[in-house]
């Protein structure tokens, strides 16, 4: 970077020979090649120098003579500040004056180092990664010079930098994404709750669709927040796989907008964990066994064989694990139902997808000890998402999720049919 800046320099050097005029109304240095700059720390102070002494260099000329008849001169220096990566440190500033109209020129270089908006992506890394919780000071070690940086200074960068994220996420366009299933969840942020979407393309990319902060799970609000991303283009024309954790709420606003395009799988890891919660302890981890290796079986026919075994077994033992094994059965042997439980049983028979995009919101957010409002949760949990979402690999077995979208077209259209036929009274078979 050094080297580029002493090249740059030569390069101004060249063009001495131009008005004044000219030069004042050109940007000598634009705000790419300055943020650059300021994220060198601590070789950021040095670089800032040398870009305002060659502005004066271009104005004036150089160290040995004055140009443009000696209306502009070199007029010492006066300190001054710079951020310089998102810390505000103390320079030096070399002064310009133009004798013959008995004024200061201002310095376009240093006007722009002085612009904290620049830096606002910076403090925004250093705050969504912790800095901001107490180790600031640290990282303001590497600069001698730097004056001392309040939290509050930081909190309102990245307030500014946040509020920008929050809007590029809520309406960024979801038109060129190619959606094959959808897992939706909820995480609790004090009273409240994040539902958040997270999509798979056809290609196994992983894509955050868009959250939403409600009290409750309800079908109405699941309905508005689906509907609202098919108004930033999403396409939800044809079959789409729903993971879900078994929320009703969830379940009939998919069902309102998707209708029987809808297809929904129950996570697997959830509805045995609710089945055994209402056995004695003694008796969990033996029927979650069970439960466990009659979910692991291939095939629809054996899977659903071994699961009918342990519900008569519940029904000798408890008749409240027997309703809870029922509620939503057939829809927690989707993938078995389709015939991919072996190729794609690993990505989509449970909620793991986005469960684990909340394991890596809580790094983020977790320090938070108190939520003073909902614009302050919605711009973290946006902020953090964004972050995480490039980091996201993509979902194992992502080579059949082709196959994926036949068996779901398949698999809607033999509903249909069976719908029609128990509708008109006859035997499909």
């Amino acid at each position: 970077m050094r080297a580029t800046i002493y090249k740059d320099t030569k390069r101004i050097n060249g063009r001495a020979r131009q008005v004044v005029e000219e030069m004042e109304r050109e940007v000598i240095i634009n705000e790419s090649r300055i943020a650059m700059i300021q994220a060198l720390i601590p070789l950021g102070l040095k670089a800032v120098e040398e870009e305002l002494q060659a502005e004066v260099t271009q104005l004036v000329g150089g160290a040995h003579y004055e140009r443009t008849g000696g209306r502009l001169k070199r007029w010492g220096q006066n300190p001054g500040s710079a951020f310089v990566g998102d810390q505000k440190v103390k320079i030096n500033v070399p002064r310009v004056r133009n004798v013959g109209r008995r004024q200061e020129v201002q310095l376009k270089s240093y006007e722009r180092f002085q612009n904290p908006a620049l830096v606002d992506e910076m403090a925004l890394n250093r705050v969504i990664n912790g800095i901001s919780q107490g180790k600031y000071e640290k990282a303001a070690e590497h600069v001698p010079e730097t004056f001392g940086i309040k939290k509050s200074a930081i909190s309102r960068k990245f307030i500014r930098a946040s509020g920008r994220k929050l809007e590029e996420f809520m309406h960024r366009s979801l038109a060129g994404y190619d959606i094959v299933a959808i897992f939706i969840d909820g995480k609790c942020f004090a009273e409240n709750e994040m539902v958040i979407a997270l999509g798979v393309t056809i290609e196994g990319d992983k894509v955050v669709l868009g959250l939403v902060e409600t009290s409750t799970e309800n079908a109405r609000v699941c309905r508005d927040f689906l509907n609202g991303m098919k108004d930033r283009g999403l396409n939800l024309d044809g079959e789409v796989l729903f993971v879900i954790d078994g929320g009703k709420g969830i379940h009939k606003g998919v069902t309102e907008v998707m209708g029987d395009r809808a297809v929904i799988g129950r996570c697997q890891w959830h509805k045995r964990e609710n089945v055994v919660d209402y056995l004695a302890k003694e008796r969990r981890d033996g029927l979650r066994g069970r439960l466990q290796a009659a979910y692991e079986q291939p095939s629809y026919e054996a899977a659903k064989k071994a699961l009918l075994v342990v519900r008569g077994e519940l029904k000798f033992i408890n008749e409240s694990a027997v309703n809870s094994l029922d509620e939503g059965f057939e829809e927690t042997l989707t993938l078995h139902s389709l015939g991919l439980f072996e190729k794609l049983g690993k990505s989509f028979k449970t909620t793991n997808c986005i469960e684990n995009v909340n394991k890596q919101l809580e790094v983020y957010t977790g320090r938070v000890s108190r939520w003073h409002s909902s614009d302050q949760r919605r711009r973290w949990v946006a902020t953090a998402l964004l972050e995480i979402e490039p980091r996201l690999n993509r979902v194992m077995g992502h080579e059949h999720l082709k196959e994926l979208r036949v068996a779901m077209k398949r698999f809607v259209a033999r509903r249909r049919k069976e719908n029609a036929a128990r509708g008109s009274g006859r035997n499909i078979n």
